[in-house]
Parts: C-alpha cells; structure tokens; sequence
C-alpha cells in the first residue's frame, strides 16, 4: 500500500465521517432511553401523586373521607358513608369512628393477611418484584410474625422482618428531619398556641374546634391532627400553615398510607396513657417537646425517658410504651409535635410498595369487591 497525503486524507474523514455517525447512533439510545424513564416516571407519578403531601390538601374543600372536617378518632380513620350507611357516632361536635372495617381498629386475621397478600401482587405486576424480599417475606408469614413476637414488642397490623429494632433511636438517624423540626419549634409552639387558647367549638364542649379527647383512665388526653392515618385533615391544616409547610419539607415524613400522622398532641397533669403497642415497625414516631412541665415521661420498651422543650425524641411505637404526666395543675399539660417518620433501614423501593400496598382505602375497598 502506497502511502500519499491524499490517502491520508482520505482515511482521517472516513475516521470522522464513522464517528459522527455513532454519535448519533448513541444520541438516539440515549433519547430512546429518556423518553423510556420520562414515561415511567409519569407512570409512577400517577399512582402516586406528585408530592407526599401537596395535593392531598384539598383547597377550598370541607370534606376528606366523606367526613365533614374530617375528625377521627386518634390515630384511626373511619368511612363517613357508605354501604352501611352512617358508621360515625358524634359527640362534642368531633366525630369518633364506630366503624368495623376502620383500617386501625381491624384485628390482624386471616382476612386482612389476605388482602395484603393481595395489595402485594397488584403492586408487582403494576412495577416490579425487585427489592421486594423483606415486604414478601412479612407478608407472607405476617400471622406467624405478629403471634410469635415477644410481648415487649408486638405490632398490631405489620411487622417488617430483619429491620433492626429498639425502644429509642439516635436523632443521628433522622438528622435532617429532627433539626428541621427543632429549628421550627418557636413557629409550631406560637401556632399551638393559636389553635390551643380558641373558644369551644360549641355549647357543652370544653374543647376548641379541631381537638379531641382520647380514652384515658384519669386526666385528659387531647389530639390535634393535621395527618390522621395518611389522610390531611383539612380544616385543621388551613388553621396551621406553619405546621403544615413543615411537614411538606421533611424528607422520611410517612405522608402516603395509613402509617403516617402528624398531630399537636397535650397530656393534662394528673394524665396517664396506659400501655398499648403501635400498627408497625416500619416506622419512627418523632416527638418535638413543645412544653414540658416536670414530673412528665415516656416508657417504650421498659425504657423510660423525658422530653425536652424544642428537641425531639425518637421511639420505634411497636414496642410496648405508655406516657404519664404526674406534676400539679400548677405546671400546666404536656404538648409534643408528633409526626412519624420512616424507620431509617426501609428501602426506598420498600417504601414505595408499602404506599402501594398501605393506601388509606385500598385494603378497606379490597375487601368490599
């Protein structure tokens, strides 16, 4: 071969000519696989919403879950109306739920088991099985799991298997969220005092409009939801909007499924919430000090600790745990911030199938079809 300027010429545009060529070669993969995830995207976003939170706040409207203001019973979400008819009893103008097929107070059996099973396969076929051991695992065996565990901690409705677990958690773990929340405390504690000094909702009640009063055997337990069981409240939220931009910038917020509450919450002196176990243990419950007389503690799991006005503490509700206020009238109620956040060692593709599976109404409508 007989080498010239003019074949080299000649062999350097043919070089250039090949690599425009796989550049758009690979400029098309590469739109092919843009449009690809854009598509998926959409797809999830569907489902899902486009925020844990903005959306379901439900502007200009009076009604969540066919309830008027959307009042529930603590940490519990009834069905207003429905094929059987009416299933809120309401006293002091706040609605307590008195239905049987309320997602919380629906005892963990076979039905449920079922359901859950069910909720699962949707979710793959709709996504993927990828990532989904641990959730099909608890799924699978969640009759043995919640009838097996020791009694210092028992889940009421799910038990995630293989995630680390005690009775306290390091604000480390959550260390955005808790330092947003602290850094928020003279915003909420100011807006706690807005909602908490209102005049009664009506004659003949003692509490101002959106509170309510929960079981307690001696003093007063009240609750004031902004998220009750994954669903915003929304008379109570255009009552705090500070709370509620909280919320929207915290980043393990559980906001999509039943799990998830956010809530002013006051003990009374002389109050005591006696031992009971939470829903789950994919979940941290976060409580912001807001006022913290003396003489007041939380025990979960045996261990007992005290809040501390404008810092948080973190506890995992499945454990066993009770709260107590035993100070005079003289050091005025206890009040905490409560929100919940997700336990640190749930994946994200966890998460994500367990806001599929966990939807506030899915597993309530299953069972209806």
């Amino acid at each position: 071969m007989e080498w010239s300027l003019e074949s080299v010429r000649e062999m350097v545009a043919g070089g250039m000519q090949s690599i425009r060529e796989c550049e758009i070669c690979a400029f098309a993969i590469a739109m092919c696989v843009l449009l690809l995830f854009m598509w998926y995207c959409y797809r999830v976003g569907r489902e899902h919403g486009s925020s844990p939170l903005r959306g379901r706040y439900l502007a200009g409207s009076g009604r969540i879950g066919g309830v008027v203001g959307g009042f529930m019973s603590s940490d519990c979400r009834g069905r207003g109306k429905g094929k059987h008819g009416s299933l809120l009893e309401e006293q002091n103008g706040f609605a307590f739920c008195q239905s049987s097929e309320c997602f919380r107070c629906t005892s963990a059996g076979e039905s449920l088991n079922q359901r859950l099973y069910h909720s699962l396969q949707d979710y793959a076929k709709r996504y993927t099985w990828s990532g989904m051991g641990r959730v099909h695992k608890g799924v699978r065996d969640q009759g043995r799991y919640l009838n097996s565990r020791p009694t210092i901690q028992r889940p009421e409705v799910f038990f995630l298997p293989d995630l680390p677990s005690a009775p306290f958690f390091s604000r480390e773990i959550q260390r955005h969220d808790v330092e947003l929340l602290e850094q928020s405390f003279p915003a909420l504690l100011a807006e706690f005092e807005s909602i908490y000094h209102q005049p009664p909702a009506r004659s003949g009640s003692s509490l101002p409009p959106g509170w309510k009063a929960n079981n307690t055997p001696r003093g007063q337990w009240w609750t004031y939801y902004l998220v009750n069981q994954g669903t915003p409240l929304v008379l109570n939220v255009r009552r705090c909007p500070r709370a509620w931009r909280v919320l929207g910038q915290l980043r393990t917020f559980i906001a999509n499924n039943v799990f998830g509450n956010a809530c002013f919450s006051v003990l009374t002196p002389g109050a005591l919430i006696t031992e009971h176990y939470g829903p789950t243990n994919v979940r941290l419950r976060c409580h912001l000090g807001l006022r913290v007389p003396p003489s007041c503690e939380l025990v979960v799991g045996g261990e007992p600790q005290c809040w501390s006005e404008g810092s948080c503490l973190l506890f995992d509700d499945s454990f066993l745990h009770r709260a107590f206020h035993e100070g005079g009238a003289e050091d005025g109620p206890r009040v905490v911030f409560m929100v919940d956040l997700w336990h640190p060692n749930v994946a994200a593709a966890e998460r994500q199938a367990l806001d599929y599976i966990f939807t506030p109404g899915r597993l309530e409508d299953k069972e209806g079809k």
